[in-house]
């Protein structure tokens, strides 16, 4: 089943049980979604890496604005973002470990011949295709500045 298809499943299960913080998460993604294939230049459909990156920047959004609502003394409004990125969390495969992040990092370093920070774009891209869905930039570019410097 498609991921579009189980979000749909998954808002009538929200509406059925009244979980509003639910419905609200997959109601933003399933609008996302929408966008993304009215955009000029888009395809007949969504492809499953194009919906895996749309629900990774949802997410990210809803992480993003908890953490400014906390550093704001705003507890109150960052519990629903960070029930809501629960919520979209579901469609996520399983995140990896840093340890295990640290491992294809070093292994595309030695099979590009990475030799320091001028190649970490090369590596970059590399290894944010191998992770895609289970890591996020930010840890990634993290790990691969550690291992070139």
């Amino acid at each position: 089943m498609s991921l579009e298809k189980q979000v749909m499943e998954e808002m009538k299960a929200a509406m059925k049980s009244k979980d509003t913080v639910a419905l609200q998460a997959l109601r933003a993604l399933k609008s996302a979604f929408l966008l993304a294939k009215t955009e000029a230049g888009a395809g007949d459909g969504l492809t499953d890496e194009q919906q895996m990156k749309i629900i990774q920047k949802q997410v990210k959004q809803r992480k993003d604005s908890a953490a400014i609502f906390v550093e704001q003394g705003r507890q109150d409004l960052a519990d629903p973002e960070l029930a809501e990125a629960a919520v979209l969390e579901k469609f996520l495969p399983e995140a990896l470990s840093e340890e295990e992040i640290e491992k294809v990092v070093v292994a595309t370093i030695a099979e590009v011949g990475a030799e320091g920070m001028k190649d970490m774009g090369k590596v970059m891209g590399i290894v944010s295709k191998k992770l895609a869905g289970q890591a996020d930039g930010k840890t990634i570019s993290g790990i691969v500045r550690k291992n070139l410097a």
